[in-house]
């Protein structure tokens, strides 16, 4: 069980090192999305209990991996290819607990 526990609050610190490092400058430290630039892009707010409500797993992996695009075809978010399929599915679980 130790074990468990520690391989899973080791995903926790390296999905908050990667929010950190990749999501801040638009999505900010909270998850508001109130920075400039997350203004700018229209970035939701993840505190928001609807907005989480709303957020699917499948969806956010694909957007973390594959990027999002506005419908004018404008890039809103780039592809994290840098990141492996655990560590997007534990930045996805970062995400949902930024919840208020």
């Amino acid at each position: 069980m130790f074990g468990l526990a520690a391989t899973l609050s080791s995903k926790g610190a390296e999905a908050k090192e990667n929010w950190d490092s990749l999501c801040v400058k638009c999505h900010g430290a909270e998850g508001k999305g109130d920075t400039k630039m997350g203004v700018k892009l229209g970035c939701k707010d993840f505190t928001d209990a609807k907005v989480q409500a709303d957020l699917k797993d499948d969806a956010a992996f694909k957007a973390l991996k594959e990027g999002l695009k506005s419908s004018d075809d404008k890039t809103l978010m780039k592809p994290f290819e840098q990141l492996s399929d655990d560590e997007i599915k534990a930045l996805v679980a970062y995400v949902h607990s930024l919840k208020k």
